[in-house]
């Protein structure tokens, strides 16, 4: 599995600034609906359902909020990154500016595990994340994201 596989261009965005981690879970919906035609609301209720159980940031500035939904066919992702950092109640306590969302079937198993391991092992490479915060271009962030594990497979 390649994040190319799970990732769209169009579903990569750079926002200036979220308010708060709800209104970015509400830009991750919008996004989802966007790219993958998922509902929005039906987006961002799975997540924050999904972030009841426990923050989904996972340190160093990285958040990787997912969820499972019901009548999707294939687990989807989508990746904001954030001009200003915003608090995600990571573990470290730090505000998060890089956050990649996981969409998966209600019944995808390990596909979905699989896809939440890559998008962590590749966002917790330090260069991949420098190469990611130094850009502002949509494009540019997608061929850094797609391009970082085959690059870390070698």
């Amino acid at each position: 599995m390649e994040l190319s596989t799970i990732l769209k261009p169009e579903a990569v965005k750079v926002i200036s600034a979220a308010s708060s981690k709800k209104r970015l879970l509400h830009d991750f919906g919008d996004l989802a609906f966007a790219a993958y035609g998922i509902r929005a609301g039906l987006a961002v209720e799975a997540l924050q359902e999904r972030e009841s159980l426990g923050p989904t940031g996972v340190g160093n500035g990285v958040a990787l909020p997912h969820a499972r939904i019901d009548g999707l066919s294939e687990v989807v992702g989508a990746f904001i990154l954030l001009e200003k950092p915003v608090d995600f109640e990571a573990v470290d306590r730090q505000p998060v500016d890089i956050a990649f969302a996981l969409f998966a079937p209600e019944d995808a198993g390990v596909e979905h595990l699989k896809a939440l391991a890559l998008v962590s092992r590749t966002l917790r490479d330090a260069s991949v994340c420098a190469k990611l915060r130094a850009n502002t271009d949509a494009a540019t962030l997608y061929t850094i994201l797609t391009e970082g594990p085959s690059v870390q497979a070698a």
